[in-house]
């Protein structure tokens, strides 16, 4: 199942010819498929009839008013991950808003409120919460879209990027405040508001969000140190949740993922149907692996529990005959551990689901130090010494400085592999560094905590996750959709930037180039930006056998990434790109 790609790089243009001759790309078969996933004809046929940006940036400027959910609409309580009954529940100690009591009454909402205050992350078990249910924000918030009809902890900071390149400050300084929201009442920055998110965040981007949203109103003219101080405290609180139990990474001094949840994700059981039977069989299969991982249910033991759903397993052996036969004999019974299911929530909370960067099916990743975390928690303890600095407190910007060194002492002693030139996960139950190439090898740059040496070595490296379309989460195929052939935008945006920022203009120029020309040309054949492309096709056609299979239309993120990147080309690039 873990294979090595082995395409050819070539130039978009280059790919595009060879694919035409070749009759890959059939762009009036496609427009047919695409459109029933969400693409209005008219509008799919609007962008393939009109050359230039202005069609792609016209999608992404009315996208913002289209993804903004608030709650004086109806539209904002919907959930199809998890399909309940439309509830809003707020904060235990918390008044009922007169825009909720309206929503009550115009969209057949209940409200309710928690049932205890809750101070810090996992103090409460979200499944004795029934039904699931939104939970509550004070502000406008702009979703992803398609099933992520909520606010997400990391989507949101790319977001507030595209919303600050679009001039919209008001909305971006919303979504942020409302985390600052979430830290006071749900206890962290959750995966996103839904009451079964309530036992996991997502990778800290919290100090990022509120320097850009600072920093453009400063621009604007408005500095708001009292905002600053407000946020500063909230950033402090947000960082801790990584620094102690259980989020720390054995004795390495590094931090870890960890959801304080057991048992099956929710959105597991009910949106991604037939994942833990495929993960289980997995397992069976592969008994080097899974045998901590698969609970055998013992005959005449009705008193047994499992922590998740029971499978009848069979092992089939084929046997070659004129008619092909297959004989299967029964397994009995098994269900997967609840380290299994801890590793999958921890993976979740990762944002990286799914791919098997952390074991098959992302099963063992509260058991690594990964470059990903480690990188944005050394940018959060300099970004917390700047804010310090900048309210005054230079004690406190000098603790966080000291903070930062001793990560990136620890991020180079554990991740930096000098023999392979990238960075690399540290599993720290076995003390060995993990062997799987990974495109998060690029967020040392993004971050600053790679070293000039460094950076050159990892850009020597670009080619092995280059592809026409972009640069791919890794080189293997596992058909978990984090892993080939697939260019996600967040990953795109900070390997662009990083590359960048060490000054390397021409790489950060081309691998931009490859992956803004892959989301126009698709942009151009259906009329909608998607969740994630094909970065070998340079197609949104997703064949994703891992997790849920849908490319999601929207999409929050890519909007966002698409407009930066464009704004960081050169002149002269971006007009090649515009006659693309």
């Amino acid at each position: 199942m873990l294979q090595k790609t082995s395409f050819h790089l070539l130039s978009p243009s280059a790919f595009r010819r060879i694919s035409r001759a070749n009759k890959i790309i059939l762009p009036s078969l496609i427009l047919a498929f695409l459109t029933g996933f969400g693409a209005a004809p008219e509008r799919a046929q609007t962008a393939l009839s009109q050359p230039g940006l202005e069609p792609i940036r016209q999608y992404i400027a009315a996208g913002w008013d289209t993804l903004t959910r608030s709650l004086d609409e109806c539209k904002s309580i919907v959930d199809t991950k998890v399909t309940t009954a439309s509830v809003l529940y707020m904060p235990a100690d918390f008044e009922v808003p007169a825009a909720v009591q309206q929503l009550q009454q115009q969209c057949n909402v209940q409200a309710k409120h928690l049932p205890m205050v809750i101070h810090n992350l996992g103090e409460i078990d979200p499944n004795k919460i029934d039904p699931a249910g939104l939970l509550y924000l004070p502000h406008k918030y702009v979703v992803p879209g398609g099933r992520f009809n909520e606010m997400y902890g990391w989507d949101s900071y790319f977001i507030i990027r595209g919303l600050l390149r679009d001039n919209r400050v008001e909305l971006a300084q919303g979504m942020v405040e409302n985390f600052f929201f979430e830290i006071e009442h749900y206890g962290a920055v959750l995966n996103a508001n839904r009451t079964y998110y309530l036992t996991r965040s997502q990778p800290p981007f919290l100090t990022s969000m509120i320097l850009d949203v600072y920093d453009a109103k400063k621009e604007g003219g408005k500095e708001d140190r009292a905002w600053l101080e407000n946020a500063y405290a909230y950033a402090v609180r947000d960082h801790n949740l990584w620094t102690k139990e259980p989020h720390l990474a054995g004795s390495t001094g590094l931090s870890r993922y960890f959801d304080f949840g057991t048992g099956p994700a929710p959105e597991s059981l009910k949106d991604e149907t037939g994942h833990l039977a495929q993960v289980a069989a997995y397992f069976l299969a592969h008994p080097d692996i899974g045998r901590a991982y698969l609970i055998q249910k013992k005959t005449g033991d009705e008193a047994q529990e499992f922590v998740g759903p029971l499978f009848a397993m069979q092992v089939c052996e084929s046997i070659t005959t004129t008619a092909a036969k297959a004989e299967c004999a029964s397994a009995g019974g098994a269900s997967l551990s609840a380290d299994y299911y801890k590793g999958d929530r921890s993976m979740r909370e990762s944002g990286y689901d799914i791919s098997f960067r952390f074991g098959p099916y992302g099963v063992a990743t509260h058991h690594f130090a990964p470059v990903c975390l480690n990188s944005l928690l050394y940018k959060s303890e300099e970004d917390l010494a700047r804010m310090a600095d900048m309210l005054g407190k230079k004690q406190e910007s000098a603790e966080w400085h000291e903070r930062a060194k001793k990560r990136k002492d620890a991020i180079q002693k554990y991740l930096w592999n000098a023999k392979r030139g990238m960075f690399f996960d540290y599993d720290f139950t076995s003390q060995k560094q993990s062997t799987y190439e990974y495109v998060t090898t690029f967020l040392p740059m993004w971050t600053g905590v790679a070293t000039q040496e460094q950076a050159a070595a990892i850009v020597k490296n670009v080619r092995l996750f280059e592809r026409p379309g972009g640069l791919m989460m890794s080189p293997y195929e596992t058909g978990g959709q984090w892993d080939a052939p697939y260019a996600w935008a967040p990953n795109q945006l900070m390997a662009d930037d990083g590359i960048r920022k060490y000054g390397f203009a021409a790489e950060a120029d081309r691998v931009s180039f490859e992956f803004l020309s892959n989301v126009l040309e698709n942009f151009r054949r259906d009329g909608t930006i998607r969740e994630k492309y094909n970065a070998v096709t340079r197609s949104s056609e997703t064949a994703v056998t891992a997790g849920y299979k849908v490319n999601i239309v929207g999409f929050g993120w890519t909007n966002a990434t698409f407009l930066v990147l464009l704004h960081e080309l050169p002149g002269e690039t971006a007009e090649r790109l515009a006659k693309e």
